[in-house]
């Protein structure tokens, strides 16, 4: 308590020379820096909230000085701290409204804000970026969708990020089950990959980095596809495009379409057919086959795709 006590006195007498007095202007530079200190104290001796206020006040006096770069770093401070007294909290499972969490979001915000209005788009997805990694850490992936989303319009200048951060959004849809939008996510990327990625000449596949997104892309729009089973009205052109490749008697390995090395496509090929023709044993051995070949996040897929078949109610999804 005498601690909090002095750190109150202490932010009282910082604060105090801000107030304008009778032919005297404060110097908000010294209130800065003297709020830094504070906080850089405060944050040593474990007080989190408490220093993140500091890097508040000390965020209003950068504003005060026009210093955008100061500001938008005492903001991302604060922020910082405020998630960080969050997770503290939680780990201890002490009871609260999530006031630090929101107070994080509000800094995080005005960070973003301020970068933007600096040019600094891709400092400002990169806020976006810690913020959604922050809430699917906590658990909260359905709010950090439109972070991730917020991210990947801001990196319109580098679609590798771009693609990257929209991956993130698919994946936080589908812990959320929302597999339809996840599918919508997937789809786009792959349509970005395909306009926006490098080609060989007198070739639409794209190479390198956009080629392994694709690839992944693919795997996992099959599979949505496989456990959403779209009835053939609700078919979206792209979709039927997509499942068209898959039947048996298209198959060319030669097609300039196929993006997956021919094993895994002829394994997915197998897996789309077990599908349709309800051949659950088929699909579990199938599933062994592919383990190895997919992501954690597309063996979960193929999971609930095998647990559909299995329990056709409904309760796979």
């Amino acid at each position: 308590m005498a601690a909090e006590g002095d750190f109150l006195a202490r932010y009282r007498a910082v604060s105090n020379k801000l107030k304008k007095r009778f032919l005297r202007k404060p110097n908000v530079a010294e209130a800065s820096e003297q709020f830094g200190q504070l906080a850089k104290e405060l944050k040593q001796q474990d007080c989190l909230q408490y220093a993140a206020f500091c890097n508040l006040a000390m965020a209003r006096c950068e504003q005060t000085l026009f210093n955008a770069p100061g500001e938008a770093l005492a903001l991302t401070d604060a922020a910082r701290l405020f998630l960080s007294s969050e997770k503290e909290n939680r780990a201890l499972q002490a009871p609260g409204f999530d006031e630090h969490l929101q107070a994080a979001l509000n800094c995080y915000s005005f960070a973003t804000k301020v970068y933007i209005e600096m040019n600094q788009p891709v400092m400002a997805a990169s806020l976006c970026l810690e913020l959604g990694n922050a809430l699917k850490e906590i658990n909260r992936p359905g709010e950090a969708i439109v972070h991730y989303q917020r991210a990947a319009e801001l990196q319109t200048q580098t679609p590798i990020e771009a693609l990257l951060s929209m991956g993130e959004m698919a994946t936080c849809k589908i812990l959320t089950r929302d597999y339809d939008g996840a599918l919508s996510v997937f789809t786009e990327m792959q349509l970005i990959c395909q306009e926006k990625g490098l080609q060989l000449p007198g070739s639409i596949t794209p190479v390198g980095a956009f080629l392994d997104i694709v690839a992944k892309c693919e795997i996992s729009r099959v599979l949505l596809l496989m456990l959403l089973e779209p009835p053939p009205q609700k078919l979206l052109p792209e979709h039927a495009q997509t499942l068209e490749r898959y039947a048996w008697e298209s198959f060319d390995p030669h097609s300039q379409l196929t993006f997956l090395p021919e094993n895994v496509f002829l394994l997915l090929q197998s897996v789309v057919m077990a599908c349709q023709e309800k051949d659950t044993e088929s699909l579990k051995s199938l599933q062994t086959e592919l383990w190895p070949f997919l992501t954690a996040e597309q063996n979960h897929l193929l999971h609930l795709v095998v647990q559909e078949r299995i329990t056709p109610s409904g309760q796979g999804i």
